[in-house]
């Protein structure tokens, strides 16, 4: 397997990084994470200005120009012989003395892996996920900013240990004020009189590419669609619920802390919309 790894294609035994870079020792980075299909990155320039958004809140400047990180993804891509695959791209602030002080890393460092991924069988598509309600909460943003896509993921990762603990596929994460942030990794909607419903990004979500694929599939589709502040009951009354996010794409979920949602089985829009996202991905 070809690793694209500052600035080069090698071996995955040559792709090291430093015990001292200060992505391994303090989180101090940021990624994304990027699907393709039929040898085609999915909307490539919005997850790269995605990137790029991060760093310039964490002041990680890269040696390499936009166009430079674009292209070096393809690379990857075409390198690596795969159809369809998941892209992970690294930002790392690089090899520094221990201590927090970033300025202390001279060179960051980046490297783009490819790889198969699926994050649920196929039949929960169909059946939908179990979600429960973490007791972790999504911090405010002058506490943690979640537009930043950063390698610190231990809010996210303490909570789907609950999920996985009581038997569910997801982890539904409100936010300080007891209100519908997000799940661990995906983005969150409701069907609710033939509405599709999704908390704003300033309830602690993150900016996720796979949810403007969908609001834009609902307004090709003429399905409503709007952002709108919700707590549990929301959820709990709704006809429909799903999520998304670039490794998941667009599945139901179908239960919340054990009270069924809806008929308890993926609903018509929700089917739908992950009908038209999959012919998108494609075309």
């Amino acid at each position: 397997m070809k690793i694209w790894f500052d600035g080069k294609l090698v071996e995955e035994s040559e792709a090291k990084i430093s015990v001292f870079d200060h992505g391994a020792l303090y989180g101090d980075g940021c990624f994304e994470g990027i699907r393709f299909y039929s040898g085609k990155v999915f909307r490539l320039e919005e997850h790269i200005v995605r990137l790029f958004d991060s760093m310039r809140y964490l002041m990680i400047d890269l040696p390499w120009s936009f166009e430079e990180v674009c292209k070096a993804t393809e690379e990857t891509v075409a390198a690596s012989g795969m159809v369809d695959g998941y892209i992970r791209l690294v930002v790392t602030r690089g090899k520094g003395d221990l201590g927090l002080n970033p300025w202390n890393c001279p060179k960051p460092s980046m490297f783009i892996i490819v790889q198969n991924i699926a994050l649920y069988p196929k039949e929960m598509y169909e059946n939908g996920l179990r979600l429960i309600t973490s007791s972790y909460r999504r911090p405010n943003p002058d506490i943690l900013c979640q537009q930043v896509k950063s390698l610190n993921y231990l809010n996210g990762i303490s909570a789907k240990i609950e999920a996985v603990q009581q038997g569910a596929g997801e982890a539904l994460m409100l936010n300080q004020r007891g209100n519908v942030a997000e799940c661990t990794g995906d983005n969150i909607f409701i069907v609710k009189n033939g509405e599709v419903l999704t908390p704003p990004l300033t309830e602690g979500a993150l900016g996720g590419i796979t949810r403007h694929a969908v609001m834009d599939i609902c307004t090709e589709l003429g399905i409503p669609c709007r952002e709108m502040v919700m707590n549990r009951f929301d959820i709990l009354r709704a006809d429909e619920c799903f999520l998304t996010g670039t490794a998941a794409e667009v599945i139901a979920a179908t239960s919340l802390d054990g009270r069924t949602i809806g008929t308890g089985h993926a609903g018509p829009i929700t089917k739908r919309i992950l009908a038209r996202y999959q012919e998108l991905v494609r075309e």
